[in-house]
C-alpha cells in the first residue's frame, strides 16, 4: 500500500455492475481535481477472445467444462500484482487495453499508430501517463488471490460491487441478450461453466473489500432465468458494508441520503434510486482525504 500513489480497485462479476461504480468515481475525479490512471480488468485476460475459444474447446475435449474467464488460467493474476505495486513504488507502470468493438479498435489503432487491431484482441503494452494522482482498477481481479499471488496486499482502497446472485444473473442474461445478441440459454451455460470459478476466485474478494455496495431486489427473482426485466433501482435496497467502521462518519450519510438507515454497526442501507448519489456521498470525503494525505 502507498499513501504517496495510491492504489483503488473496484471488483465484481460479470454483470455486476462495476461501471456504475465507475461512473462515480468519475464524477469524484472531475469534481475534486483528480488525475487518475485508469486500468481496465478485461486487459489483463491472458488471453485474447480467439484463444480462449481454443483453450475452452480443448478443456471441455479433455473433459473440464469449467474453464472460465474468473480462474487463474485465463488471467495474469500475476501482472495485476506487479502493476500495483510497481505503481505504489514509483507511480508509474504498464498498462493495455482489451479492443471490445470497431468503434475502440479504429481509435487504438490511431493511437498506437497500427492498422491491425480488432474486436477481440489485446493493444500493446504501454507506459501510462505520467503525473497520476492515482490508479484506477475496474473488473473482476481487483482483489484476486490463487495461494501465490495476493493483490489485495498492494490496494489501498478496495470496492466491491456485488447484488444478491440471482440479480446478478437477471442482469447478466439480459445485458448479453442486449449487447452481444446471446441467447438466455447461452448465457446460463455460461454461468454454469464458471460457477467453479467463481466460487473459488470472485466470491472471496469481498470479504478483503474495504466498502462493499450490494443491491438486492423488493420483487420476486426467486427465478432469474425467466424473469423479463431487470428490477428497477426503486425496486431495490443497496446494502452498504464498511469492513472499518470506526471513523465513518454515519450520521453525515443518513442526513445526506433519505430514507437510508443502519442495519448493523458496520452496515448502512440505502433506496437503490439513491444508489449513484449513495456511492459519491460516502466515497467522496475518502478521495479528498486520500489526496490530501498525498500532500504531507
Amino acid at each position: 500500500m502507498s499513501r504517496k500513489h495510491p492504489v483503488i480497485a473496484v471488483t465484481g462479476s460479470s454483470g455486476a455492475g462495476t461501471t456504475t461504480v465507475k461512473r462515480a468515481f468519475e464524477n469524484i475525479f472531475r469534481r475534486e481535481k483528480i488525475s487518475a490512471a485508469v486500468i481496465e480488468g478485461d486487459s489483463l485476460h491472458s488471453l485474447d477472445r480467439m484463444a480462449f475459444r481454443a483453450a475452452a474447446a480443448e478443456a471441455a475435449k479433455a473433459g473440464n467444462n469449467t474453464f472460465s474467464h474468473f480462474g487463474p488460467e485465463a488471467n495474469h493474476f500475476d501482472k495485476i500484482e506487479e502493476m500495483f505495486k510497481a505503481y505504489g513504488k514509483s507511480g508509474m507502470c504498464k498498462r493495455r487495453y482489451y479492443v471490445h468493438s470497431d468503434i475502440e479498435a479504429e481509435q487504438h489503432n490511431k493511437h498506437f499508430k497500427l492498422k491491425d487491431l480488432k474486436p477481440g484482441v489485446f493493444t500493446p503494452w504501454e507506459d501510462i501517463e505520467a503525473d497520476s494522482d492515482l490508479l484506477f482498477y475496474e473488473g473482476l481481479h481487483g482483489l484476486a488471490t490463487d495461494g501465490k499471488v495476493e493483490v489485495a496486499k498492494h490496494v489501498d482502497l478496495g470496492i466491491g460491487v456485488v447484488p444478491v446472485v440471482n440479480l446478478e444473473w437477471i442482469q447478466k442474461i439480459h445485458r448479453d441478450q442486449a449487447e452481444r445478441g446471446y441467447s438466455a440459454e447461452a448465457t446460463v451455460d455460461t454461468i454454469m461453466r464458471r460457477m467453479p470459478d467463481y466460487i473459488k476466485y470472485i466470491t472471496p474478494q469481498f470479504s478483503l473489500t474495504d466498502i462493499n455496495f450490494q443491491r438486492v431486489a423488493t420483487v420476486d427473482t426467486s427465478n432469474p432465468f425467466i424473469a423479463r426485466d431487470i428490477p428497477t433501482p426503486d425496486e431495490s435496497f443497496v446494502v452498504v458494508r464498511f469492513k472499518e467502521p470506526k471513523g465513518v462518519d454515519f450520521p453525515y450519510m443518513l442526513s445526506m441520503i433519505p430514507s437510508s438507515f443502519m442495519s448493523r454497526a458496520n452496515t448502512l442501507v440505502v433506496p437503490g434510486g439513491k444508489m449513484s448519489y449513495a456511492m459519491e456521498i460516502i466515497l467522496g470525503p475518502i478521495m479528498h482525504d486520500m489526496i490530501e494525505n498525498k500532500k504531507k
